[in-house]
């Protein structure tokens, strides 16, 4: 008998971003442990294994999301009974829309979704990219989830599940509540690509720990040498971090700008401010404001 059998769902339509790299990434961090793997390739009309531990959905156009549409909402008994038996659902920017109650599409038309995640969708004309750094949390797991968004959609999560990750400065499920993804039980979804669980490996170890839980006795997973891994995450959170910068250097740039225009319109003895935290050295010149800036902005 197979330990662990991956049932990758639609994956000649949902392969928008690199997807098979995450049937990839389980399977091999799931046989570097001594675990067999099986996947599993289910396309339109043919029914998920019986046996599957993971599901998994990929991202896909509006367009391939209307093909499919009724074929999802077909599979929603068979889905929910793999979730009743402990297997992990996972759905990523398209997948994870499919998830959801519906998906409204930009002309009106409405994508029934599995309903096995508290999620709504509603397409927008603007697209939310960029790459994303967030604080994730995941059954009892903490973690920092990176991964580069691109999705028209916006998603909006229910009570009965809670967001995957806290995105401070990025999009994340709508551009509004600093939310990024979901999850609910053993089911999950998240805009991340990457794809997102080769960079990611807390995540795809959450996801294999959950799925491998009758083998393991919920006992922690092997460690693994992972350092590729990590130079992959960390270089992605890093270029995360940079893509704040313009801004930030924007808005230090204005603030010279401002002070520019104080000294102008007062003068110089007027344009010192004496230090709010109590310095003996008293006041702060305009010289000082300049160098400050230009750390800042060389930082």
């Amino acid at each position: 008998m197979t330990d662990l059998v991956i049932a990758h769902l639609y994956p000649d339509l949902l392969r928008t971003y690199g997807d098979r790299g995450n049937v990839v990434a389980l399977s091999r961090r799931a046989e570097w442990r001594g675990f067999s793997v099986r996947v599993e390739e289910v396309c339109l009309g043919e029914p998920l294994p019986p046996d599957a531990n993971i599901v998994l959905l990929g991202g896909g156009t509006d367009n391939v999301q209307s093909i499919i549409g009724r074929d999802v909402a077909s599979r929603a008994v068979e889905v929910r009974a793999a979730v009743a038996r402990g297997a992990v659902v996972l759905g990523i920017c398209g997948g994870y829309q499919l998830l959801g109650r519906s998906y409204v599409l930009p002309d009106g038309g409405v994508v029934q979704g599995l309903g096995v995640l508290d999620v709504e969708t509603r397409a927008s004309r603007d697209r939310l990219v960029g790459r994303v750094r967030g604080d994730a949390t995941l059954w009892g797991r903490s973690f920092e989830l990176v991964g580069f968004e691109n999705h028209g959609g916006r998603t909006t999560v229910g009570p009965a599940a809670e967001p995957l990750a806290h995105v401070p400065r990025r999009h994340g499920n709508n551009g509004r509540d600093h939310g990024e993804g979901a999850s609910q039980g053993g089911v999950l979804g998240t805009y991340l690509h990457g794809p997102v669980l080769a960079i990611n490996p807390e995540l795809t170890d959450a996801i294999l720990a959950r799925a491998l839980v009758t083998l393991t006795g919920g006992e922690e997973l092997e460690p693994l040498d992972e350092i590729l891994e990590r130079r992959a995450h960390d270089g992605m959170a890093r270029r995360a971090r940079d893509d704040r910068r313009p801004a930030r250097r924007r808005r230090f740039a204005v603030a010279g700008i401002m002070a520019v225009v104080v000294v102008a319109t007062l003068g110089a003895p007027e344009a010192f401010e004496r230090r709010e935290d109590g310095d003996s050295g008293g006041r702060l010149g305009f010289g000082s404001l300049v160098h400050e800036v230009h750390v800042e902005r060389s930082a």
